[in-house]
């Protein structure tokens, strides 16, 4: 009995043992389920992640066999929180050896400032109006590292006022380009190395969770890759 399962389903399965080792060491597919990366990713976003882009791991764990690479300040990256060990997908703001602070969400590095450029609305439009009109668009530089973040024009609190803080070595600092509505660093802490899964390359397919799921066509392999 046994002989002539594997016989005749033995192909599926060597198929799906090979796919399971795949996503988990060399490559996958991430949803997105919320709005901390908007405008760069959007709820509905399903993001490639290369999991090969630092070193390669074994399946199913954290031990990295080789490392080839490290993250880059603004790359975007999934990680494992270290608060719950949720999935996250984040902007790295803040590398070893960099002093980072917020101020009125302002991001100084190293004690150079950014610049801000406005952005149109309609230069957002995959956004819906409530979101557009409650929120203020830049085109965020710093550091030869360009991204479109949204911020809210509210009163400065405790997050949108953040440190200085000095990265350590092994230690990265996680932004999410919507800056007023992310759980990253600024709650979470710093991220070590080794909690870092992989750089998201480009959003394989999107859909539009406000409109009946309908597919989003024009950010169908939109690039993620950073702006230098």
């Amino acid at each position: 009995m046994l002989n002539r399962f594997w016989l005749e389903w033995r192909g599926l399965l060597i198929f799906l043992v090979v796919m399971v080792l795949f996503r988990s060491a060399i490559a996958d597919w991430n949803q997105v389920p919320t709005g901390s990366m908007k405008p760069t990713i959007l709820d509905g976003d399903r993001v490639i992640v290369n999991k090969l882009a630092y070193g390669l791991r074994v399946p199913f764990s954290a031990i990295r066999v080789l490392t080839w690479d490290r993250p880059n300040r603004g790359e975007i990256v999934t990680f494992f929180s270290p608060e719950n060990a949720e999935l996250l997908i984040k902007r790295v703001v803040g590398i070893p050896g960099d002093r980072i602070s917020l101020m009125n969400n302002q991001l100084k590095i190293n004690d150079r400032i950014a610049d801000y450029a406005v952005l149109d609305e309609d230069q957002i439009p995959a956004l819906n109006a409530y979101e557009r009109h409650r929120h203020r668009f830049y085109l965020e530089t710093i550091k030869a590292s360009v991204r479109a973040v949204m911020l809210r024009p509210a009163p400065p609190n405790a997050h949108n006022n953040f440190g200085p803080v000095e990265v350590p070595e092994g230690h990265y600092l996680m932004l999410g380009d919507n800056r007023d509505n992310s759980k990253d660093s600024r709650y979470i802490g710093l991220i070590p190395a080794q909690a870092i899964t992989g750089r998201a390359h480009a959003v394989a397919f999107s859909v539009d969770y406000e409109n009946y799921y309908l597919p989003r066509g024009d950010r169908f392999f939109k690039s993620l890759a950073r702006s230098n």
